[in-house]
Parts: structure tokens; sequence; C-alpha cells
């Protein structure tokens, strides 16, 4: 009897996901079959079963919300400072080309020129290893990865 009792106590959420004109019979139903079942889930343990139920409903809930939250994420725009054409120095040009491009562009192209001359450091890879050009750039032998975009800002205008 105890789990004829249960049957209609799952059923009343069902019966509450309805169309709105059910609802206010569908409550009144759900408050008389719902403090029965309370008092059986106090007595027994079976009615634990019943719980993770409701909650793995709940976790559907929440990653809808959180796919909706990645949405306006897409919409950012570019900051228009980076993206300015800017002049290189002599130094600099003579490394990455006499045009005018952006500061993101400029870093790239040092990048590419690190990589084709194998000036990374093999030790630690976040160092660079200046030659003859890079050291009228950098002004020392040797720069880390995080020094280069501000050393870079003073040879562009």
């Amino acid at each position: 009897m105890a789990t004829a009792k249960k049957a209609p106590a799952k059923k009343a959420p069902a019966k509450k996901a309805a169309p709105a004109a059910k609802k206010a019979p569908a409550k009144k139903v759900a408050a008389k079959k719902a403090a029965p079942a309370k008092k059986v889930a106090a007595k027994k343990p079976a009615a634990k079963k019943a719980a993770p139920a409701k909650k793995v409903v709940a976790k559907k809930a929440p990653a809808k919300k959180v796919a909706a939250k990645k949405a306006p994420a897409k919409k950012r725009t570019p900051n228009a400072a980076f993206m300015k054409a800017m002049t290189p120095s002599a130094a600099l040009a003579a490394v990455i080309g006499q045009t005018a491009v952006p500061r993101t562009e400029v870093v790239s192209k040092l990048w590419t020129y690190i990589k084709k001359h194998g000036l990374q450091d093999k030790v630690n890879k976040r160092n660079i290893n200046a030659d003859d050009k890079l050291k009228a750039v950098f002004g020392k032998a040797q720069v880390t990865m995080f020094e280069l975009a501000g050393l870079i800002g003073k040879h562009l205008k």
C-alpha cells in the first residue's frame, strides 16, 4: 500500500505542468496528496529515491541558463585602439617591414620573425634571445615574452 501512495505523489507534479486552466484544481489535489506523502517520507527511507528524480529535473533548467549567457559574449566588438594602424620606427621596420600595421599585427609579425630565426630560448621558452636587428628594438640581449609588448610600444607612432 505504501507504493500506491507514492504513485499519486509523483503524478501530482505532472498535473502542475498541465495547461494554465487546470493549475488551480491541481494544486488543491496536490496539497492533499503531498501531506500524506511527506509523512511516509519521514518514516521510510525508500522515499529518498523520489528526491533525486526531482533534483535531476532541477539540474536541466540551469544548464539552459548557462547556454543563454554564452550568446551575449560573442557580441563583443574589438577595441578600435588595437586596430589602429601604427607606423613602426626604423629599427622595428627592419624586422617587420615599413608598412603601417595595427599593434596586434606587429606582435604577430615579431613572433613569426622570432620563430623563423630560432631566437626563442631552448631551455626557457618564455625568453627571447635577440639578434642584431632585435637588439636595436629591445635594447638588450635577452627579453621575456611579457616585456615584448611594452618594448614594442616605444617603437610605434
